[in-house]
């Protein structure tokens, strides 16, 4: 119910942490969902099961070899591998650094490879570094840092 109200009953545009978040919502109707993790080799057939009944089901993406093993495992025909580049702007949970050379190379790669198979979708960062934060300034901090991070790799 808190997602229905979350979506204004659209029952689109949700962010889950666990590919069982994403079976119970797509079970109840919701049919576009961000796996909000860099999928591993070992979920990948449960990810493309999800990619194929939903009309957008987006992964994480945050090395060349994520991308390599969504680019060697394609989903049937018409549909393509909707991904997020995720950066990590603090929390280095998951993520490659946007300062990091590679970060742009790998969103090029992305964009400019095989939209066709694997299309980029934009960027994504979370600030799970605020966790930790024991007041509204701190939290703040994080956010603006975090925010002109992405803004700085977006504009590159």
């Amino acid at each position: 119910e808190g997602a229905e109200l979350a979506t204004g009953g659209t029952r689109r545009g949700i962010v889950v942490s666990t590919l069982a978040e994403a079976r119970f919502f797509a079970a109840g109707g919701f049919d576009d969902i961000l796996y909000a993790f860099p999928a591993p080799r070992w979920r990948l057939a449960e990810c493309s099961a999800l990619a194929q009944r939903l009309q957008a089901f987006q992964l994480l993406l945050d090395s060349p070899q994520g991308l390599e093993l969504l680019l060697q495992n394609p989903l049937p025909a018409g549909k393509r591998w909707l991904v997020w580049l995720k950066l990590d702007c603090g929390n280095a949970r998951a993520g490659i650094r946007p300062t990091d050379p590679e970060a742009l190379a790998l969103a090029r790669s992305i964009a400019q490879g095989s939209p066709e198979l694997v299309t980029l979708v934009g960027v994504y960062a979370h600030c799970g570094n605020t966790y930790g934060c024991r007041d509204i300034p701190a939290i703040q901090a994080i956010a603006r840092d975090t925010t002109a991070a992405v803004l700085e790799f977006v504009t590159a």
